[in-house]
């Protein structure tokens, strides 16, 4: 246990190293100099573990431990590895450490599967920089075409495509996977909650993630110049906006059901402190754990914003993302638990509030998700920490499940 905390500890320090603004957290945009640092140290370790490493047409990579069975599907264990401006160390790379520590487990024990083991480590979760979220899982299962995903920009007008070749990865691999080859996931993750430190509790069996949709909203007004624009003559984009924004959070009290609304990033046009803003491009996050809030919300936003065109003002509103709430695999969730017990480990069952790449694969496999506590409860900043010792008891948990689910012998 010692060992393996350390190897934990290594692996975190290590890739938290691969930041864009060191001292201030965690910047690892997909396909950025530090994602192909992060990738490169990814991979090598994969096969220092003696697992057989491949990387599809997103730039997902994968390390995988071969079974007795031919051709048969795989239990996959993994999570991502890109973060938000300015996040933390353990958001996306604990899943991944965790899953690279259960294969390293396998090696060290001579366990032999007869379904093959897969390391996985996904782009693009957090939708940091092309927006949506999720893009490598929902990739791989096909819910993102192949054209849908060559006309993704970041904020520079860069392509995926051109984004992955600056960084030597190959767009015209195979991007989609057959879900007859993957026989199950399992996922671990930080809580980015307070509630299994509040509990003292080092593990929380996921039991369904919350259903969720990102909006792009685009404001549009006339530019004009700050001193000679009457305002009563002003269609300001900006001035809109912040009305629409101010609204918002009141939609989701008034639904109630802890439905949440968030408008994270906002961008202005032109920008200049001198200059009537024209346009203003902002999202909006919607989350619920039951389908009919997320819907009667979008709803609302869409009628509040569409009753803002007027006046020189036109709204348009974009859906980036939609994802139902998932419950996850009832025979998966009690072998996590049984795992736990045996291994007398504590736990409890949870709700997670955030969208994990689990989620996606729910519709397509058998998956399992693992929490463990988030230090007061922070995530998405410098300041996101969780134990060691806890990634460890996960890792354990893991091992025992994947070794049946394996069939390891």
């Amino acid at each position: 246990m010692k060992q393996l905390k350390e190897r934990i500890e290594d692996h975190i320090v290590n890739i938290s190293d691969f930041t864009a603004t060191p001292g201030k957290g965690t910047t690892r945009l997909t396909y950025s100099p530090e994602d192909l640092q992060t990738r490169n140290y990814i991979k090598e370790k994969m096969k220092e573990y003696g697992l057989k490493v491949r990387e599809d047409g997103f730039g997902n990579i994968f390390g995988k431990l071969e079974g007795i069975l031919k051709d048969a599907p795989s239990v996959m264990v993994g999570s991502h590895f890109d973060s938000v401006p300015n996040g933390g160390a353990f958001d996306g790379p604990a899943g991944v450490v965790a899953a690279l520590e259960v294969a390293a487990l396998f090696g060290k024990n001579n366990v032999t599967p007869k379904y093959p083991l897969e390391v996985v480590a996904l782009v693009e979760e957090e939708g940091s920089r092309f927006g949506g979220g999720l893009m490598g899982s929902r990739g791989m299962v096909g819910l993102l075409s192949d054209e849908d995903f060559r006309s993704l920009t970041d904020k520079d007008g860069i392509t995926t495509e051109e984004a992955m070749v600056k960084i030597g990865l190959d767009p015209t691999l195979v991007r989609r996977r057959d879900p007859k080859t993957m026989k199950a996931f399992l996922e671990l993750h930080i809580e980015q909650g307070p509630i299994l430190e509040e509990k003292k509790i080092p593990i929380g069996v996921v039991e369904a993630i919350v259903g969720l949709t990102q909006l792009e909203v685009t404001v549009e007004g006339q530019a004009g110049h700050a001193g000679t624009t009457p305002m009563d003559r002003r269609a300001d984009a900006l001035v809109t906006a912040a009305k629409i924004v101010s609204q918002l959070p009141g939609l989701a009290d008034e639904e109630g059901e802890r439905t949440v609304v968030t408008v994270g990033r906002f961008n202005v046009f032109p920008n200049g402190a001198n200059v009537i803003p024209d346009k203003v491009v902002f999202s909006v996050d919607i989350r619920s754990g039951k389908e009919a809030n997320v819907l009667n919300v979008i709803e609302k936003t869409k009628s509040l914003i569409s009753s803002f065109n007027e006046n020189g003002i036109k709204t348009c509103v974009e859906e980036l993302l939609y994802i139902q709430p998932k419950e996850l695999n009832q025979g998966i969730r009690s072998l996590l638990k049984e795992k736990s017990e045996e291994l007398q480990i504590p736990y409890c069952s949870i709700n997670s509030g955030a969208g994990h790449d689990a989620m996606v694969f729910s519709d397509y496999t058998d998956v399992g998700m693992l929490f463990i506590p988030s230090k007061n409860g922070l995530s998405h900043c410098p300041e996101e920490w969780s134990d060691s010792k806890d990634i460890a008891k996960a890792v354990q948990i893991f091992y025992e499940t994947a070794k049946n689910l394996t069939e390891a012998e």
